[in-house]
C-alpha cells in the first residue's frame, strides 16, 4: 500500500499495512500474541541479529500486528517508516534518543501539553539533555535559541490545550537553516487534518491514545520518519552517521538510507529502552484508524458549532478555537490544516478559578477525564490537573491559566452538547 500514492486517505486508512493473513486468510489483521518467533535455522537467526535481513526476532523489537500499524501510520503521514511504542511520552523520548547526547539541547515551543513541558524541562535533564522554551511564533527567538549543541526543534501542530496552530513551514525553514530536524507532535491534528512532513518536518510523533485510536481504550505512541533528512551532513548525529559498536561498526544512515532513523529506533531504541507497544493495543488502534476521516470530520463540524455558540455566551470571556474568524490563527487553518482546526480548544470563563471548577463539576454529557481525542466529549481544568506542575508563568504561556477550561469536542449531537454546556455555565455563575 505504500507504493499506491493515488489511493485517497479514506482508502489508505483502511487498507495500508493490512493484508490477508498468509496462514489462515483472515482479512482483519490478527493479534499476534507471541513473545518470540521461530528461526528457519542458525544462519537465519544470525542474519536477523546482524540487521542483514528484515524479520521478526522478539516482540520487544518487532511484532506483525505492530508492524501493520507502523506501515499504516507512516503511509497516512507520508513518511518513509515508523516506530510504534507504548505511549505518546515514550514516542517523544524515542524521537530524541538517536539525536541527543549529554550536553545537547532541544528548542521547544512553550505551547505544549503540560506533561510534555515537564518532560522537557525536568525529566530529560537526567539524561544530561536540556530544553530551551521559546514562543514558536517568534522565528527570531527560535534562531537565537539554537546553538552548536542544539539537536532539534520541537512543537505541536495544533497545540494542547489551546488549539494554537503553528506555522510549520516557517519553523521548518529555521531548523533547516541550522541543519537540525524539526519534530512535530501531530496528535491533536492527526494526518487527516495536517501532514507536517509536507510542511518540512523531519519527524512526526503521536500519542495514538488520542484521535488515532479514538475510543479511549489503549495507550500508544508512534514516531514517523520522513526519510528526508541527511543525517551524515554534519557530525551532530553520530548515532545515525557513525559506526555503531553494538552492530560491528554498521553505519545506520549509510546502510539504510531513508530508513536509517526507523531502523535505529527499532534496533537500538526499542532494544535498549524497551518502550514496546503490545499487539492488542496495536489492534485496537488499527481498528480506530479505519474511521479516522469520518470522526475527524464530525469533530471539526461539532467544534465549529459549539465554539461559535460559546463565543457568544455572556459567561464566557474568550474561546481559543482557530476555526473561529476571531482567532488570530484563523488564517493558518487553510494553510496548515485545510480540512479544519480540529476538535480541541479552551474556554476562558468569567468568574475565574471557582467558576471553572463549578462548570466542570456541573457537566453531564462531558466526561471529566485527563484525555482528549475520544468520540466522547471531554473536559478538564488544566491548571489544576495536566498543567498543575507548571509555574503560573508556564501555565499562562501554555494557554492553561487558572480561569481556563480545556474542551475536547466529541462526535455526539452538537445541540445536545450545547445544551449541556448551557446548563453548566448557568450553574457555574449562579
Amino acid at each position: 500500500m505504500t507504493d499506491a500514492p493515488n489511493y485517497g486517505f479514506e482508502t489508505l486508512q483502511i487498507h495500508a499495512g493490512a493484508r490477508p493473513d498468509p496462514a489462515t486468510g483472515a482479512r482483519q489483521t490478527p493479534i499476534y500474541q507471541t513473545t518470540a518467533y521461530v528461526f528457519r535455522d542458525a544462519e537465519h537467526a544470525a542474519a536477523l541479529f546482524n540487521l542483514q535481513e528484515v524479520g521478526y526476532i522478539y516482540s520487544r523489537l518487532t511484532n506483525p500486528t505492530v508492524a501493520a500499524l507502523q506501515e499504516r501510520v507512516a503511509t497516512l503521514e507520508g513518511g518513509a517508516g515508523a516506530v510504534c511504542c507504548s505511549s505518546g511520552h515514550a514516542a517523544q523520548i524515542m524521537a530524541l534518543f538517536p539525536l541527543m547526547g549529554p550536553g545537547c539541547n532541544v528548542v521547544v515551543s512553550t505551547r505544549l501539553y503540560g506533561g510534555s513541558i515537564t518532560q522537557f524541562s525536568q525529566t530529560i535533564r537526567r539524561f544530561g539533555w536540556s530544553a530551551k522554551f521559546v514562543d514558536i511564533d517568534d522565528m527570531d527567538a527560535i534562531r537565537e535559541a539554537i546553538d552548536d549543541d542544539t539537536r532539534a526543534v520541537f512543537c505541536e501542530s495544533i497545540a494542547n490545550p489551546g488549539g494554537h496552530i503553528a506555522d510549520l513551514r516557517a519553523v521548518a525553514d529555521v531548523a533547516d537553516a541550522a541543519g537540525i530536524p524539526l519534530i512535530v507532535d501531530n496528535t491533536s491534528a492527526t494526518p487527516y487534518l495536517c501532514r507536517p512532513i509536507e510542511h518540512g518536518a523531519t519527524l512526526v510523533v503521536h500519542s495514538m491514545t488520542k484521535y488515532l485510536t479514538g475510543n479511549g481504550t489503549v495507550t500508544g505512541g508512534v514516531v514517523v520518519d520522513s526519510g528526508n533528512f541527511d543525517w551524515s551532513a554534519s557530525d551532530k548525529f553520530p548515532s545515525l552517521s557513525e559506526p555503531e559498536p553494538a552492530y560491528h561498526g554498521l553505519k545506520f544512515h549509510e546502510t539504510f538510507g531513508p530508513l536509517a532513523f526507523t531502523f535505529h529506533g527499532i534496533a537500538v531504541g526499542l532494544r535498549d529502552l524497551g518502550m514496546t507497544l503490545n499487539p492488542q493495543a496495536a489492534h485496537y488502534t488499527l481498528l480506530g484508524i479505519e474511521t479516522l476521516s469520518l470522526r475527524m470530520e464530525r469533530h471539526v463540524e461539532n467544534a465549529t458549532k459549539v465554539a461559535g455558540w460559546l463565543e457568544g455566551h455572556d459567561n464566557v470571556e474568550a474561546v481559543t478555537y482557530a476555526g473561529l474568524q476571531s482567532s488570530p490563527y484563523h488564517d493558518r487553518v487553510a494553510k496548515v490544516c485545510p480540512k479544519g482546526a480540529g476538535g480541541l480548544f479552551t474556554v476562558t470563563l468569567k468568574g475565574g478559578y471557582d467558576a471553572c471548577v463549578k462548570f466542570v463539576d456541573s457537566l453531564e454529557l462531558f466526561s471529566h477525564v485527563a484525555n482528549l481525542g475520544d468520540t466522547r466529549s471531554l473536559v478538564i481544568h488544566s491548571a489544576s490537573t495536566t498543567h498543575r506542575q507548571l509555574t503560573p508563568e508556564q501555565q499562562e504561556a501554555a494557554g492553561a491559566a487558572p480561569n481556563v477550561v480545556r474542551i475536547s469536542i466529541g462526535c455526539e449531537n452538537a445541540d445536545d452538547l450545547i445544551a449541556d454546556l448551557d446548563q453548566a455555565l448557568a450553574k457555574a455563575h449562579s
